[in-house]
């Protein structure tokens, strides 16, 4: 399996989801926006006796997805599964109300977590359908696309449109043996998430912890492999049981 991640550099869940299709035999194209992140990420890959590649690029520029795949493609001679990891708001701008965020923030959240993705999904189609074979198109998306987002909507918002979209890319390419489908995260103990919200913060959790990167890398991986050959256009959420407790304490 040759597989493109996009924000697989990361020390949080994207490294995590390089490093868990690295370990499952696949070869790893990891794209970061940060040249020394993806070379740090591809030669950790490589000294465990797997086949990576770093590539640098901002998916919000409009062409680096096409230039990502076509790259992917070039080195590996095909690409086989499309990861999507780059997102956030938090992180980037303030957690405000609706009524305070201002156009440029809404923008960027959007960009973020939902137009690039859209490119990338359309770049990644193009070569799966050329190839031939099908392919798979993963994206990490987040448990505010199903439930409420206070203080987040343009984050909840895009994150509920991701879902959308892989639900429409399921129907329209199931024929033609591609699938999409989103991990929809819950509260993940990372650098950056710890950052933006203290572990004593999260809500509470029935499994009684914060989800690990590698939670999240183990759902990206099954839903990429033959395991989930007949799974399409799903949202798999994992977080620790946060979406289906009830509404009173036990």
């Amino acid at each position: 399996m040759n597989v493109l991640v996009l924000g697989g550099g990361g020390e949080g869940i994207g490294r995590a989801i390089s490093r868990a299709f690295a370990s499952a035999g696949a070869a790893v194209a990891v794209a970061d926006i940060d040249p020394d992140r993806a070379i740090d990420a591809a030669e950790e890959l490589a000294g465990s006796g797997a086949r990576a590649v770093p590539l640098t690029g901002d998916v919000r520029s409009r062409s680096v997805p096409d230039a990502l795949v076509a790259a992917t493609v070039a080195e590996f001679g095909r690409l086989d599964t499309l990861v999507t990891v780059v997102g956030g708001q938090v992180a980037f701008v303030p957690a405000v109300r609706l009524h305070e965020m201002s156009d440029a923030d809404w923008d960027l959240v959007y960009e973020m977590n939902l137009g690039y993705v859209a490119r990338a999904a359309r770049a990644a189609i193009r070569a799966f359908l050329t190839q031939g074979q099908g392919g798979s198109i993963v994206s990490v998306g987040s448990v505010t696309g199903i439930m409420a987002a206070p203080m987040q909507a343009g984050y909840g918002a895009a994150k509920a449109g991701l879902a959308s979209l892989a639900r429409t890319v399921a129907a329209e390419y199931a024929g033609d043996g591609i699938r999409m489908n989103v991990v929809a995260c819950g509260a993940i103990a990372t650098a950056v998430a710890n950052s933006a919200q203290p572990a004593d913060d999260v809500p509470e959790i029935p499994m009684r912890r914060l989800g690990v990167p590698d939670d999240a890398a183990a759902a990206v991986v099954y839903l990429a492999s033959p395991l989930s050959s007949y799974v399409t256009g799903q949202s798999l959420v994992v977080d620790g049981g946060v979406t289906v407790r009830g509404p009173f304490a036990t």
